[in-house]
């Protein structure tokens, strides 16, 4: 994984764990250990859907750039599809508590987006990779016409 991609993803999954843990502590208060659980399992959910989506997105931006658009159009409808498969399955479940799941899920997601915009903004990723082989054979034999 190339030193960009793995920086902005610990950039998005550092803030996004803190909030779940956070999330966690609060909804342990709240709710009890049911509150905690629902928050821990929304924590995990998000930094995994999230975190795939990202590697998914930047192999898909290095090897074919023109699907780039459509391909995170794509991925954002595939994770709320398999966000709510998950919650289907875990719909009358007594393992953990529903609402607590849900706010923290909201809370984790915010954070993560916010967490990546940043890490976008502050990275100097090059639009254009520049060919150093293809720029020294146009030095040694001049521009070509």
């Amino acid at each position: 994984m190339p030193s960009n991609d793995a920086r902005i993803l610990a950039q998005a999954a550092v803030p996004t764990a803190a909030v779940g843990a956070v999330a966690a502590v609060v909804s342990g208060v709240m709710a009890g250990g049911k509150g905690a659980i629902g928050s821990g399992v929304a924590a995990l959910v998000t930094i995994v859907f999230m975190g795939i989506g990202l590697l998914v997105l930047q192999r898909t931006a290095k090897s074919l750039p023109h699907l780039f658009q459509a391909m995170g159009l794509m991925l954002y409808a595939a994770q709320i599809l398999l966000l709510f498969i998950f919650l289907a399955v875990f719909k009358n479940t007594t393992l953990f508590n529903p609402r607590a799941f849900a706010i923290t899920l909201i809370a984790t997601t915010l954070a993560w987006i916010g967490s990546q915009t940043v890490a976008h903004m502050k990275s100097k990723i090059l639009y254009v990779e520049p060919d150093s082989a293809k720029d020294s054979e146009s030095e040694k034999t001049g521009p070509s016409s």
